[in-house]
């Protein structure tokens, strides 16, 4: 038993009291993944003594082999997990087991519902380890002794997950971390050996540090199962699995639910991958790489803070977490890790953004998860699935990585015309091989969402004469297609924009039709220009409406409407970009106002007509009051 003193009760930070009740009360159906969550935590723990040990030696006292131990004590119905690892001082024993530090908290409790059975699942997402230990313990107490540090500096931390825990000063023989496991009634099968020994076989196998466990002089019968379990040894510690790094194992020597496992212990993600790729690359750089693509994103994927990255290992020894440096910043959805041989073992985080190893390791990794994205999208709906999740990440491409632009490309997904429906499962690839003969450019529409690109007045010639246009309504997509200007040499056009020509695409007949509207109308398109004055930059006949009367676009180099909305989100000065004014003269409205002979109800009509293209296209007018007024007095002197 350990010493305590300086007992203190502390109150938890209020997303880890809700996280424990939902632990607690949890209907969780797979109860035992909580010993891998544990093991994979003490794992850790030796990984990052590991690393300090490279500098200095001296932490490891007499103990350097590094290990995780199992005990269970029936008669006191504990069952203690420890390791001796890095352990923890009190002040990070605070930071660990009384906060969840881990960024995406307020994501992850807004989307709790109160099912129990779906918040388990948002449980497995959000990752939160050493707390699955509620799932089948009433009380934890938890000691812990930091390396270097005396004997009588370890801390005592103990809750039965109810609101509070304590902290103490406590003695403890050995660095490390005892986890001890006070179980509930009804949970006593996990204080038998076989039953813990067929987990750890499972789920812990690839940990790459042993996991033991006390073999009697008189083994205890195991039960019936089909697990396969390594014969005990009697009268000593025996490791309980194999105790070698998964990643330096051959890959036909690997199954499918080891590198499920393994994803498990590295992501904290309970749910399984879906795809991975195991890669041993020799030549000038030597490394071995494995990536992961998990099923959902977590609830950090657009947290700036988070750091987003693979683990690093250096000749087999843990280096860090999430190190950027290998993997560019629209992957970051990929876990996983990187073992290479041509780092030194005392890298930094400093030393890695120069080095040219690690350029070469970030181009090897960007190239292999690519190649995964390339292989997982000949799945078509699998691919939906994972676009779902990710697209919009992995429309940052195209802006950050100049060199894979046109691999990125082909892996971007979109709604369009095509589809009657907002699913975004249209290639780029689709999109050519239906262009319309003569057609040299690949179309796009970007508006707030997909109901405003819909319906879009822009849409009118291109619905008429059979052309498909993509239709984007992302947040991200006015930037995407500031850097996607092209795609097999087909270049991309905004039909948003002034420069618009379908001249191409139109017979003999239609050519001479709208240069005798254009001649017909020119007087009435000076009419408007007087009218309008300095509200607009130009005004000409449009050859892209058929159904409305009017609508605004941007000249050809001007920013467009979304590229203004963007900025102006984020607090950004916009200049002022004045609308050209396209009018459609086959329009019954048109014609109306086209006859107005009182010059000052002209420019009345011509200011309601300007209004509400540009309330269609930006959603908003400066001043609708003034709209308001000016339509109502238009509509009531009809009436007379």
């Amino acid at each position: 038993m350990a010493e305590t003193a300086n007992k203190q009760t502390h109150g938890f930070q209020a997303e880890v009291k809700q996280l424990l009740h939902l632990m607690i009360h949890s209907l969780y159906s797979n109860k035992e993944i909580f010993l891998r969550e544990l093991v994979s935590n003490a794992s850790d723990a030796a990984d990052k003594l590991r690393f300090l040990a490279l500098s200095e030696p001296g932490l490891y006292g007499d103990d350097g082999e590094l290990r995780v131990r199992i005990s269970m004590d029936k008669e006191a119905k504990t069952l203690t997990i420890s390791d001796n690892g890095i352990g923890m001082t009190e002040q990070e024993v605070k930071d660990n087991l009384g906060t969840i530090a881990k960024s995406g908290t307020k994501e992850f409790f807004s989307q709790l519902s109160g099912d129990q059975s779906k918040d388990a699942t948002l449980i497995g997402q959000f990752g939160v380890g050493f707390y699955s230990a509620f799932i089948v313990a009433d009380k934890v107490t938890v000691r812990s002794l930091k390396a270097g540090a005396a004997a009588d500096q370890a801390v005592e931390w103990e809750s039965a997950g109810e609101g509070e825990y304590s902290l103490a000063s406590c003695k403890k023989e050995g660095r490390g971390t005892d986890i001890i496991l006070h179980l509930r009634e009804g949970e006593e099968e996990f204080l038998e050996k076989y039953r813990v020994q067929s987990v750890i076989t499972k789920y812990s196998d690839h940990i790459s540090i042993p996991v033991e466990m006390w073999q009697d002089e008189q083994p205890e019968q195991k039960g019936e199962t089909d697990e396969e379990t390594i014969p005990a040894v009697p009268g000593q510690w025996q490791a309980i699995n194999k105790a070698t790094a998964l990643w330096t194992r051959d890959k036909s020597d690997i199954s499918d639910e080891e590198y499920q496992e393994f994803y498990k212990h590295i992501s904290h993600d309970w749910t399984e991958p879906m795809s991975w790729s195991h890669n041993k690359v020799e030549g000038t750089n030597n490394y071995t790489s494995l990536l992961y693509i998990p099923k959902k994103a977590p609830f950090d994927l657009w947290n700036r803070e988070a750091r987003h990255g693979l683990k690093l290992y250096v000749q087999r020894v843990f280096i860090m977490d999430d190190a950027e440096e290998f993997m560019p910043s629209y992957l970051r959805f990929f876990k996983g890790l990187l073992d290479s041989n041509d780092l030194p073992l005392n890298v930094s985080r400093e030393i890695l953004q120069d080095t040219k190893a690690t350029q070469a390791l970030r181009k090897g990794c960007t190239s292999r998860a690519l190649k995964m994205l390339e292989k997982l999208a000949k799945d078509v709906e699998q691919y939906q699935q994972f676009w779902t999740e990710f697209g919009q990440v992995l429309k940052e491409g195209p802006a950050e990585d100049f060199a894979n632009k046109e691999k990125i490309a082909a892996l971007l997904r979109f709604a369009s015309t095509h589809n009657d429906d907002s699913s975004q499962n249209v290639s780029l690839s689709d999109y050519l091989g239906r262009m319309k003969e003569g057609q040299e450019e690949i179309y796009f529409l970007v508006a707030d969402n997909y109901a405003a690109a819909k319906h879009s007045p822009h849409l009118e010639v291109f619905r008429k004469k059979g052309i498909e246009v993509l239709l984007l309504s992302d947040r991200i997509d006015e930037w995407l297609m500031q850097h996607l200007t092209e795609f097999e040499q087909k270049k991309f056009r905004s039909v948003a924009k002034g420069g618009l020509d379908l001249s191409k695409l139109d017979d003999e007949a239609d050519k001479a039709a709208q240069k005798q509207s254009e001649e017909a109308f020119a007087s009435t398109v000076d009419r408007f220009k007087a009218a309008l004055g300095e509200q607009v930059k130009e005004v000409k006949v449009s050859h892209r409406l058929t159904d409305s009367p009017a609508c605004v676009v941007t000249d050809e180099f001007d920013m467009s409407t979304q590229m203004m909305k963007l900025m102006e989100s984020v607090g950004q000065k916009v200049p002022e970009v004045k609308p050209i004014f396209e009018i459609n003269p086959e329009h019954e409205l048109v014609k109306h106002i086209a006859d107005e002979q009182d010059e000052s109800r002209f420019k009345e009509w011509a200011e309601v007509l300007l209004e509400q293209a540009l309330l269609a296209e930006r959603g908003s007018l400066k001043n609708p009051a003034t709209f308001v007024g000016r339509l109502n007095k238009l509509l009531l002197s009809l009436t007379k």
